[in-house]
């Protein structure tokens, strides 16, 4: 198995070693790496999607907040002390813009944990839901095209990250939208 996520690495790396140097690859990747430090990005996402003022967008906003805090303490003070994984080899690459170099363990990223976390919390009962997850996507992937994950770390981390957001889901639902209501199961006693 391990030898089939080096494999997977290596793979991406070259891959992304095409992109690196290509001024609007450059461009996009390292300004979505920035924004996602310290969940920036999504703290202004459910700020936007708090101000829009629809049904549910207030409490929507404020789940994700807090799930991204708590996510963020989970993986950067928990499972990444439990992981001494080694970040990639950055010899021979010029980075065209600066960026926070982490000091914790590549494994797993966490800017692919709360991306895809607060992609799964947003998205729910927003009709721009697919929007976050391609912003997500784009977050995540930021990490290996500026050489400071593992693409394997990155994955991690999206899986984490969904898992983390469904878990809140279930935990702390929303309630059905105004004009909808829930559907309950007809039983012998039903009308």
């Amino acid at each position: 198995m391990w030898a089939w996520i080096r494999e997977l690495d290596r793979r991406a790396d070259a891959f992304f070693d095409e992109l690196r140097g290509d001024p609007a690859a450059d461009r996009i990747f390292y300004t979505a790496s920035s924004l996602g430090e310290f969940g920036q990005i999504w703290v202004m996402l459910a700020l936007v999607r708090w101000l829009r003022g629809r049904p549910n967008d207030e409490r929507a906003a404020i789940r994700a907040l807090v799930a991204i805090g708590v996510e963020s303490v989970f993986v950067n003070a928990g499972l990444k002390t439990l992981f001494g994984r080694r970040r990639p080899v950055a010899e021979g690459i010029v980075h065209p813009y600066p960026f926070r170099q982490p000091l914790t363990s590549s494994f797993p990223s966490g800017h692919a944990t709360s991306a895809f976390c607060a992609a799964t919390l947003l998205s729910d009962q927003d009709p721009l839901g697919p929007l976050y997850f391609v912003l997500a996507a784009v977050v995540a992937t930021s990490r290996v095209h500026v050489k400071i994950h593992h693409a394997s770390d990155v994955i991690a981390g999206a899986a984490i990250g969904v898992a983390c957001g469904m878990l809140v889901r279930k935990i702390s639902p929303l309630p059905p939208p105004a004009g909808r209501k829930s559907r309950r199961r007809k039983g012998k006693d039903s009308p």
